[in-house]
């Protein structure tokens, strides 16, 4: 009985706009929690972004294990890019050096006559030669 004088007490036009029950101390009673606010479209993001870096180590470390081999052949290549470029412009730069560049090309003429002189003209110093090689061959390979 008690309860339906309550609900016929409910005034729905109250001055703040609210529903509020006459007679009954409000104060005292548990209140909800707000109602969550819809996620906008830049909070999706974010969360993705976050759990996308949360398993990037993951990732890379799948990655990594997968392509290990690939990974150091192509970081190899790399390496003798730049070095042949660096070699390549110190050279160039020592090309610039007035009288280096002729002094080089006399070495390189007179070690190029030598070596045709010591290992190209006879049979025997050319099988000496190719012994010379195989033996450097067999010592680099195993």
């Amino acid at each position: 009985m008690e309860a339906e004088q309550q609900i016929k007490s409910i005034n729905t036009t109250s001055p703040q706009g609210l529903l509020a029950l006459e007679g009954v101390e409000t104060t005292n009673l548990p209140k909800l929690p707000p109602a969550p606010e819809p996620e906008s479209q830049w909070q999706n993001f974010g969360k993705q972004i976050a759990q996308f870096l949360e398993q990037l180590p993951d990732y890379l470390s799948k990655f990594f294990n997968e392509y290990s081999q690939s990974l150091i052949t192509v970081a190899l290549i790399f390496a003798a890019i730049v070095t042949l470029k660096v070699v390549l412009a110190v050279l160039d730069a020592m090309s610039d050096i007035p009288l280096l560049s002729p002094t080089f090309e006399l070495i390189g003429i007179g070690y190029a006559t030598w070596f045709t002189f010591r290992y190209l003209l006879k049979a025997s110093t050319r099988q000496e030669l190719a012994t010379e090689i195989q033996l450097l061959k067999e010592q680099i390979v195993g």
